[in-house]
């Protein structure tokens, strides 16, 4: 059974609410409990929502019940954390850097539960957190490498959400990719910025239209829901795109050639799987070697059978898979922009 709560999120409405999920399948005094934490709304973000489906894939696995809460801004994230553990949680995911601080004050005071953070870690983690992270820098490599295969201007970019650290794992990443195919390539890295910066398609637009005004013909949208604005100005410009976390190519039919995929929902679940196997490590990372990692061009997933624009440059194709085998065995050595993996 699955619920799914939204906004203020307290211990008391939280009992009510999973009161309220019906009388007619309760869980039973030992069932399990997986609770998984949004920084923000659900909404149209691809890779919050993955988070959504990687905790029910989990808890239908083992036997839990999960539940989703979607937070509002840092208070709520705070206090859903704390209900999630008063109302009992088996395991608590979250994702992002944003439960940081929450995560390092509340996990130590309550060992009974498991917790995972999800694309971070905290300094010096207790015994119950586990960290899953990306080598993100892997997969925009290889888009970056496509990007500089494709393009007949010279110039691609990059639109990331916010310039932190972080993100740079996708910006360096791409610019790193498209510097090997080509050397003497001009690439563009812009942020969305502004107070929403996860979620304003019209200020990921400005940022798009003003590359393609300046020349640039092959663009990586890496601003999470802010994609669809980057997709409306590939259309207007007649310019292409690269999507992120999920297969995005049908929201631009014949306009977007590949994407980033980012499987949120499977590194929870084999997350959940190594903590109640007695196999997780503090710290499980995930890049093109594992499949937590991959481009469609890869063929990997059932993104491969999209409507991507890749499945027409065969060439390239072969290209990237060389690539990315030279990633995963080592040839080819990619600077993780944070210095940590």
């Amino acid at each position: 059974m699955r619920s799914t709560l939204r906004a203020l999120f307290i211990p008391v409405l939280l009992s009510t609410a999973l009161a309220c999920a019906g009388p007619a399948d309760p869980p039973g005094p030992l069932s399990p409990r997986f609770v998984y934490v949004s920084p923000d709304p659900l909404g149209i973000n691809p890779f919050l929502i993955m988070g959504q489906t990687g905790i029910e894939a989990a808890a239908a696995k083992h036997g839990a019940e999960a539940i989703v809460l979607e937070s509002e801004d840092p208070t709520t994230r705070a206090e859903n954390v704390r209900a999630a553990v008063d109302e009992g949680a088996t395991l608590v995911v979250v994702l992002g850097f944003e439960f940081n601080d929450v995560i390092a004050e509340v996990a130590p005071q309550n060992p009974q539960t498991e917790f995972v953070i999800v694309d971070q870690c905290i300094d010096n983690p207790p015994v119950n957190v586990h960290c899953s992270v990306f080598r993100e820098f892997e997969a925009s490599f290889l888009i970056g490498a496509i990007a500089a295969s494709l393009t007949a201007t010279g110039h691609v970019g990059v639109i990331g959400t916010a310039d932190i650290p972080f993100l740079h794992r996708y910006t360096d990443g791409f610019e790193a990719g498209a510097r090997h195919i080509r050397g003497d390539i001009e690439v563009s890295i812009r942020w969305v910025g502004g107070e929403n910066p996860f979620a304003d398609p019209v200020r990921a637009k400005e940022q798009a239209l003003d590359l393609a005004a300046n020349g640039a013909d092959y663009l990586f949208a890496a601003s999470a829901a802010g994609n669809l604005g980057i997709f409306e100005a590939a259309k207007e410009q007649d310019i292409r795109a690269f999507g992120l976390d999920v297969d995005q190519c049908p929201a631009a039919p014949g306009f977007i050639v590949d994407n980033l995929i980012k499987r949120v929902d499977l590194v929870i679940e084999r997350t959940a799987d190594a903590i109640l196997n007695g196999t997780a490590e503090p710290m499980m990372v995930f890049g093109l070697g594992s499949g937590g990692l991959y481009v469609s061009a890869l063929g990997l997933g059932p993104e491969s059978a999209s409507d991507c624009l890749i499945h027409q440059y065969p060439e390239v194709i072969e290209r990237v898979r060389t690539v990315a085998e030279q990633i995963i065995a080592g040839e080819i050595g990619i600077d993780d922009p944070m210095g940590l993996l």
